[in-house]
């Protein structure tokens, strides 16, 4: 699949440049900056893990600091900095202050982000090095050089876009994202960055954003793991002069439908993936028991492998439905795959293996579970997990 701009509108008020390091052992482009000359307001989430990234933790503070205010965004890919210890707290601190001096700015207003190995000491008289001729490429076009700069174990950069249009103007919304591996909700492993020339505040955005990750990013799976380094921001450049006040529903759609392609892009460039299945449960008795129960089941090896094979073993996912940790009986359990019925009231009944076993093996399908006769339902986006994933984060490292 290539990824082109043809189809894209991208928003007023950013410019966007990418270069190289040389943090990457590939030698690949690995730094990234995106500005917003004229400012913008600003919104983020980031990792729920304890173990957060140098980042992630400049990142909040920053963002604190400048009420919602943001300059630029520094990527750098190909090192995390994270388990950096005060050194890496520094490098994140210096990276911004560089660049705030290059961009005329205090280093608050700017936020930095990393990916890739995890322990390794962040070169950083390599990244600010890099600065002044990464940012001297600066374009307002140049979004898909971004999206390949803050790949890693990527195989292609990921971009969605969409159009929002009241009062005889018009707004656009465009994200970047990168991710493939280390994928699970609160949020995934994931480097997100959602662009809009609509005038909103801060507050708004953080509404709209927590609101749209809800949808997408906490709703996929690949593996289970969820990263120290996870970043989802949402900039407002203003300058459509299109007020999303105006019609904040339309805006907050647009936004959510753009996470929800790139959250969709990520599980399809997932790690040695070659089945994305959308996994419904329903019947729970609320929504976290039904999440509960998607995730136990997207998360189990056994299941995942069954996947790979193309291979209807339901128990598989009956068994992991009861070990989710919610009440459920067994007796009224109901899974079908592809539409077809493979188990009902948590016994076998007949169907047809055969067609079952192509439905599965398609690139994409649907699996249903019914726990019940409850309220609660929840959907989320996974895959199989394949020989080749265990091939690239065994060799991840050396």
């Amino acid at each position: 699949m290539t990824t082109t701009l043809d189809q894209h509108t991208i928003p007023r008020g950013f410019r966007f440049a990418a270069g190289t390091a040389g943090i990457k052992a590939s030698g690949r482009p690995d730094v990234a900056i995106i500005e917003a000359p004229l400012g913008a307001n600003a919104a983020a989430m980031f990792t729920r893990n304890r173990v957060a990234a140098a980042p992630v933790v400049v990142g909040r503070n920053h963002l604190a600091a400048a009420r919602g205010k943001l300059r630029a965004i520094v990527v750098n890919a190909g090192n995390a900095n994270c388990a950096t210890g005060e050194s890496g707290m520094r490098a994140a601190e210096k990276t911004c202050a560089q660049l705030a001096v290059l961009l005329g700015t205090t280093p608050e207003n700017i936020l930095p982000s990393s990916t890739g190995i995890i322990g390794v000491p962040l070169p950083l008289d390599k990244l600010i090095a890099s600065l002044p001729g990464v940012l001297a490429s600066a374009r307002d076009d140049a979004v898909l050089d971004v999206a390949h700069a803050i790949m890693t174990t990527d195989t292609r950069p990921k971009i969605a876009s969409a159009v929002v249009r009241a009062t005889g103007k018009t707004a656009s919304v465009m994200g970047v994202a990168k991710g493939a591996g280390m994928i699970h909700p609160d949020m995934a492993t994931m480097l997100v960055y959602i662009l809009t020339d609509a005038v909103a505040s801060p507050s708004m955005l953080r509404r709209v954003l927590r609101a749209a990750v809800a949808q997408s990013f906490n709703c996929i799976s690949i593996d289970g793991d969820t990263s120290t380094n996870d970043t989802a921001v949402l900039m407002a450049s203003g300058a459509s002069q299109w007020r999303a006040s105006d019609d904040e529903k339309q805006f907050a759609a647009a936004v959510t439908s753009v996470c929800m392609s790139l959250a969709a892009q990520i599980v399809a460039d997932g790690e040695g993936v070659k089945h994305r299945v959308t996994l419904r449960v329903e019947g729970a008795a609320n929504t976290a028991a039904a999440a509960r129960i998607a995730r136990t089941v997207a998360q189990s090896l056994l299941v995942k492998t069954a996947w790979a094979g193309a291979d209807p073993n339901w128990g598989r996912m009956l068994a992991a439905a009861g070990r989710a940790g919610v009440v459920i009986d067994p007796h009224t359990v109901d899974i079908w795959i592809a539409g077809q019925k493979v188990c009902g009231h948590g016994t076998a009944v007949a169907f047809d293996e055969k067609q079952a076993h192509r439905d599965m093996s398609a690139p994409e399908y649907e699996i249903r579970i019914r726990v019940g006769n409850g309220p609660g339902a929840s959907r989320i986006l996974t895959a199989d997990l394949t020989a080749e994933y265990v091939h690239i984060n065994a060799d991840y490292s050396t």
